[in-house]
């Protein structure tokens, strides 16, 4: 049993979590305007294209479970350093990758030709998602050990708000220097935005001790821990389809969705737009991420909460789908931020209520899986599907049939877990 950290201490380690990522939020989303319109820069097709935007995700995918076993083990602290410095070595990848002479390496079934830049993107976005196993795990292991049932949401909310102010940050700068400067410029921000993120951290990251009993793990583990913990299959599935929509498939085609449909303002075109659009969506995430965080403390069933956030995500890719107008994209996005800001929160508040201390980096690191799934296919899917077959409009409709999905696979699951469970497992 940990001992119990007051509300001052709670506020401490959490705006100390918040300093680290914030910078690295900003670095993630300087990039993501650009990589999207890469195929065009090193001429490659659109299935090498969706393997360099899930580079990372896959990365982090194979790494969630043995980051979060470390992060038992040792504590928060050092992992999460390492992973900020780790995810700043990626955009300086990405201007090397501009820079490497072109040429065919292999000619390779699905993929089509590889080229030299095209791998170089690849290994710099594997680097990006080993960083943010460690990082991600680490932030929500932190804020679990501090906090209790009656608390975690709110602290929950702030962490992930915080982390959701740098990211649209990012995502204007990144689009805008992309229109305005090149791409080479928006990389080179990213990255020592990433390094000021690992140095901040270093700074004022505190410790939080890890148990000397805790196990390995690796994926193939994730079987055993489910049947240990049956609660975390509805919460896992409700990140997987956050994530596959969202950062799958939403952001991962939105500038290509705005290159299509001719969408301009002003001086800004599908790069610029995408980027403005994506970071209000955030930005809407960000603030109902701390509303809902708050809300589902003070509720005996933390689930109900995600209800009107599958319903709020559905609407928008309605939206979507049948109006394919700046105006239309900013409302449909919004909703879509707003879902999807409600829902992150409880889903990880809920699985630290339902986590013993000795398991909480792993059982993050199994949470993670699920939605680093989600974010692997996405991209796989995602470009092929909009640009082949079905196209936008009935991809954003079953996009939206995912989503409803959740309020029976998800949201139902959810509201039979009492407070009173929560409380009996919580570190309080």
């Amino acid at each position: 049993m940990e001992r119990e950290y007051t509300d001052a201490e709670v506020r401490t380690v959490a705006l100390a979590i918040v300093a680290g990522v914030f910078f690295g939020g900003i670095a993630t989303g300087v990039a993501f305007p650009t990589l999207p319109l890469l195929d065009d820069v090193l001429v490659i097709g659109a299935v090498m294209l969706s393997l360099i935007l899930a580079a990372n995700r896959i990365a982090r995918l194979v790494m969630n479970t043995p980051a979060g076993a470390i992060i038992d083990r040792v504590g928060a602290r050092k992992p999460m350093i390492f992973g900020l410095f780790t995810q700043a070595i990626a955009p300086f990848g990405y201007v090397a990758g501009l820079h490497t002479p072109p040429g065919v390496l292999a000619v390779v079934p699905v993929l089509g030709e590889v080229s030299y830049p095209g791998v170089v993107f690849v290994l710099a976005r594997l680097t990006w998602g080993v960083g943010s196993a460690f990082v991600f795990i680490g932030a929500f292991a932190t804020i679990t050990h501090v906090t209790g049932s009656g608390n975690r949401g709110r602290w929950i909310g702030y962490m992930r708000g915080g982390q959701s102010l740098g990211f649209p940050t990012g995502l204007v700068l990144g689009g805008v220097l992309t229109d305005l400067v090149g791409m080479e410029t928006a990389f080179l921000v990213a990255g020592v935005l990433a390094l000021i993120a690992g140095t901040v951290a270093s700074l004022v990251l505190p410790d939080v001790q890890g148990s000397d009993d805790a196990r390995s793990a690796t994926i193939r583990e994730i079987p055993a821990i489910v049947r240990r913990h049956p609660a975390v299959l509805p919460i896992g599935f409700g990140n997987f389809t956050i994530q596959f929509l969202w950062g799958g498939l939403v952001l991962t085609t939105l500038a290509r969705y705005a290159e299509v449909n001719a969408m301009s303002v002003s001086a800004l075109e599908a790069a610029g737009v995408a980027g403005v659009v994506m970071a209000l969506g955030v930005l809407a995430a960000g603030a109902t991420t701390v509303l809902s965080g708050r809300l589902s403390d003070r509720l005996d069933r933390r689930g109900l909460v995600t209800v009107p956030a599958f319903c709020s995500l559905t609407a928008g890719f309605l939206v979507i789908a049948f109006v394919p107008t700046v105006p239309a994209l900013l409302v449909a996005i919004l909703c879509m931020g707003a879902g999807v800001g409600a829902a992150a929160p409880v889903l990880l508040a809920l699985l630290g209520d339902l986590t013993p201390d000795d398991e909480v980096g792993r059982m993050g690191g199994v949470y993670n899986v699920f939605g680093d799934v989600g974010l692997s296919l996405g991209p796989l899917v995602a470009i092929p599907a909009v640009d082949l077959w079905p196209g936008y409009e009935l991809t954003y409709l079953l996009a939206g049939g995912l989503v409803v999905a959740c309020l029976f696979v998800v949201s139902l699951p959810l509201l039979d877990v009492p407070d009173a469970e929560r409380a009996s497992t919580s570190a309080d």
